[in-house]
């Protein structure tokens, strides 16, 4: 018994025992293979067994011996609740980390406040800190000490029910006074920003969204500059859920006052405001509400008259909504095209809006409209010159629609064709839709040539 004893605790004796098995094993193999003696089969089982366990026993040695003289754990990769390795390695609002399922239950808890510095959170979003995790693994790795696994301890759960209450609380001081609105606010526009499961919260309550703009009032959304964008910039990152898209779009003050803010406001409010109406409209039934209530107007505005991202942001709004051939109608009787001409031929944006103008152009009033501002020229220029096929592609499509079965402007084409060709060279190179419109263009221009000599 002693003898096991050293045997399990000496590595010379374990590793000398190791070597007499191997020589014992050989022998029998050798006696297996070479005279075929199949008798000997049960001890060469025997012996293998004895030199496994005899392997295994020299591991958890190692292991023993290499626990005992690990390293101390430096102190940045122990969670300041358990003083333990961190596990998963989460960020606080105050900027300081902690092991996910230790602060997750201090915030199901109820406590509202950092571990360390006691301050109340303004959120309690959980951020990965992949570079300490990082850290840890690489530690972990050069001094032979386990990786931590990612266990957790509590589930979504207990994220959930923790991110409700303080949604709750949020709510409770929209109906406070002025300065609690406006700390909610902010509160409530950094956590729809940061976390989709707070964002997804909105949609288990009919009354969240109507609470969260409690503090606007119609024809006065700016009376409060501040608190106007914070709310509209909220409602902006709830329109990226999917499931919050519906609920926002039924809310009629929800849209009243994305239409409003689309008037007044920052810059950065009118921005945010268009960008909700974007992102909105990819729902089909949103398109019509929204223009139902009257978005159309100030985002052609601000597409005239805003800065470099509202513009994009108004323009791929208006785009969205002019899918629905009532918003088109509505978006030309605004005076969205001498809006979008005057901006192609600035060269602004004219990808986006040749887009836009290709959806209007089945509207015999845009059509009328375009003729007056002589836009044929500028669209053969963009066929001609421009590298975006897209581009072109929109110019060959409003030629198609617009000019068709007119022969005067099938003449100035016709001439334009003749002199560099660019219609036939869509018809080769251009995009699918784009050779299907410039082959159809072109079999016109043949057909009217034939009329044109026949009469």
């Amino acid at each position: 018994m002693a003898k096991s004893g050293v045997l399990e605790t000496d590595p010379s004796m374990v590793g000398s025992k190791a070597l007499e098995l191997k020589k014992e094993l050989q022998r029998l193999v050798r006696a297996i293979v070479d005279d075929d003696d199949y008798a000997v089969e049960d001890e060469a089982v025997k012996v293998l067994s004895s030199l496994k366990e005899l392997k295994l026993k020299k591991t958890q040695s190692f292991k023993f011996d290499d626990n005992n003289s690990n390293p101390e754990v430096p102190e940045e990769f122990k969670c300041p609740i358990s003083k333990e390795l961190m596990k998963d390695p989460v960020v606080l609002a105050t900027g300081l980390t902690y092991d996910r399922p230790l602060i997750e239950r201090w915030l199901n808890e109820g406590l509202q406040t950092c571990p360390q510095t006691q301050q109340v959170l303004p959120h309690t979003v959980l951020t990965p800190n992949h570079l300490v995790r990082e850290m840890i693994s690489q530690w972990c790795t050069e001094h032979g000490h386990e990786l931590p696994k990612g266990t957790r301890d509590m589930d979504e759960k207990v994220v959930r029910k923790a991110d409700g209450a303080y949604l709750n609380s949020l709510l409770e001081k929209m109906c406070l006074s002025l300065p609690d609105q406006k700390e909610a606010a902010k509160e409530l526009r950094v956590a729809t920003k940061r976390s989709p499961s707070f964002r997804e919260l909105f949609g288990e309550s009919n009354e969240a969204i109507s609470k969260v703009l409690n503090p606007l009032s119609p024809d006065q959304a700016d009376t409060h500059p501040d608190l106007q964008e914070d709310l509209i910039t909220t409602l902006l990152n709830l329109s990226i859920c999917e499931k919050n898209k519906r609920l926002v779009g039924e809310n009629p003050l929800a849209i009243t006052l994305l239409v409003e803010s689309l008037k007044s406001g920052t810059p950065q409010t009118r921005s945010n405001a268009a960008a909700a109406i974007f992102t909105l409209s990819d729902l089909n039934s949103n398109k019509l509400v929204i223009g139902n209530g009257g978005a159309i107007r100030p985002l052609i505005d601000l597409l005239d008259e805003g800065n470099p991202q509202a513009m994009r942001d108004a323009a791929s709004a208006i785009f969205n909504l002019c899918i629905v051939l009532e918003n088109k109608r509505r978006a030309v009787q605004e005076g969205a095209v001498p809006v979008i001409v005057k901006k192609i031929k600035d060269h602004v944006m004219v990808a986006e809006l040749l887009a836009i103008l290709a959806l209007l152009s089945v509207h015999q009033k845009a059509v009328d409209e375009m003729d007056e501002l002589n836009v044929v020229p500028l669209l053969l220029s963009f066929i001609r010159e421009s590298s975006c096929e897209n581009s072109k592609e929109n110019c060959i499509a409003i030629l198609y629609t617009t000019c068709y079965n007119d022969r005067v402007r099938l003449r100035e084409i016709k001439a334009e064709e003749a002199k560099n060709g660019s219609i036939s060279r869509l018809a080769r190179t251009g995009t699918s839709r784009a050779r299907r419109k410039a082959n159809g263009f072109l079999e016109r221009l043949n057909r009217s040539a034939l009329i044109t000599h026949t009469a």
